[in-house]
């Protein structure tokens, strides 16, 4: 009986040696409310990435696994869904998509010494600017989107003209149209208008009327604006007879709205690989699969990947620094120049934690039906200082 009780103290604690030697991420993530729609996606495919290495040996030796706190889309929650993660033991934490949501969570782990990654935030603040040095996204900036929109449309369409519609609702569609603002005069276009409308308007008449009394239509119309606004707004352009090829930024990717304006053609935004089976590189359409094989159907949308990509990412880090030390970590990450992923490279530095340049795929609307219709990286990678405007 003796022999037998020191048989089962030592299974055990053996057992429980092998679970502190897992590595563990937290994802302090919403699982209801308006951000579960982006943030599950994203998480589905960390944990695609997640399995993708253990199943390889794990990371440093060791097994990865990984815990959630429900920050039920709301700000205060975000803050103790952090600190609840961090108490039971996560290495880093992985928060919502959305900087101003995510941030409370981002700034336990920061206080806590460990690195935390927002799912595909896309303000410049979720980073070193709005969180701390140990503060990473894994998606591109919207302003990179809008300068790509600027730059692919005069040099693939030989666009010489625009028009600004900015919705102003949120940052982020002031982040497109930021990018835009800067590249389009850059790089030889003539900004002939701007206007302003917000997401829930009804009706966008005046502001048509006012594209409309321009000597010419623009060759293009920068709408920054996300579903369900943009789909209005498309909806109402392409009444009035406007058919100026109309760019917008990655929040619009997906062909679920499409139903809202029958027959679409001249629609193009930027994303970062096509869900659609087109996507020239292999590695994009393996993961659409692997994402179907997971959850019986293919991603929605390009906000999927960058889930994928931020694991990816910060496993090198950690085996290049041999540690999940916060800094450590973060030192390995700022040396990453054109690191290579499924979804193209990323790089990060000592004063920027985001893609301030990126090669994306240029998906064009035509008849109805999305398609690749090339790729583009922007020449010059978007200031800091414009960033921040």
């Amino acid at each position: 009986m003796k022999r037998l009780a020191t048989a089962i103290a030592m299974s055990l604690a053996t057992a429980g040696a092998g679970l502190a030697d897992d590595i563990t991420v937290g994802f302090a993530i919403a699982k209801s409310g308006w951000l579960e729609a982006y943030d599950t996606p994203a998480t589905t495919a960390a944990r695609i990435r997640i399995d993708e290495i253990n199943a390889a040996g794990g990371l440093l030796g060791r097994q990865i696994n990984w815990i959630e706190a429900d920050t039920k889309s709301d700000q205060a929650q975000s803050a103790s869904a952090g600190l609840q993660l961090i108490d039971e033991g996560a290495d880093m934490l992985i928060v919502n998509c959305d900087y101003d949501f995510g941030a409370p969570a981002a700034l336990a782990a920061e206080g806590a010494g460990l690195n935390s990654f927002f799912l595909c935030a896309e303000d410049i603040k979720a980073g070193i600017q709005g969180v701390g040095p140990n503060s990473f996204s894994a998606s591109v900036l919207a302003a990179v989107q809008g300068a790509t929109m600027a730059e692919w449309s005069l040099g693939e369409r030989g666009a010489k003209t625009g028009y600004v519609l900015l919705d102003t609702t949120i940052e982020y569609n002031k982040g497109i149209c930021t990018g835009f603002d800067w590249m389009f005069p850059n790089a030889g276009g003539d900004i002939v208008g701007r206007d302003t409308f917000k997401n829930g308007d009804a009706s966008i008449a005046s502001q048509i009327t006012r594209i409309k009394a321009l000597e010419t239509e623009p060759d293009v119309i920068m709408l920054c604006s996300y579903i369900p606004g943009a789909a209005s707004a498309v909806r109402q352009i392409r009444a009035a007879g406007i058919n100026s090829l109309i760019l917008n930024g990655s929040a619009v990717d997906g062909s679920y709205w499409l139903n809202a304006t029958p027959n679409l053609s001249g629609f193009v935004v930027p994303v970062q690989g096509s869900i659609y089976g087109d996507d020239p590189r292999a590695d994009v359409e393996a993961f659409n699969i692997a994402y179907e094989k997971a959850t019986g159907s293919r991603p929605a949308s390009q906000y999927a990947y960058p889930g994928y990509i931020l694991i990816d990412l910060w496993a090198k880090a950690v085996e290049r620094a041999g540690s999940l030390d916060g800094a450590a970590v973060t030192a390995e990450l700022e040396k990453m120049r054109d690191e290579p992923t499924a979804f193209g490279p990323r790089s990060f530095s000592g004063e920027i934690h985001h893609q301030n340049s990126a090669e994306m795929q240029i998906i064009e609307i035509t008849d109805g039906t999305p398609g690749v219709a090339g790729n583009w990286r922007i020449s010059t990678p978007v200031p800091l200082d414009v960033l921040l405007n």
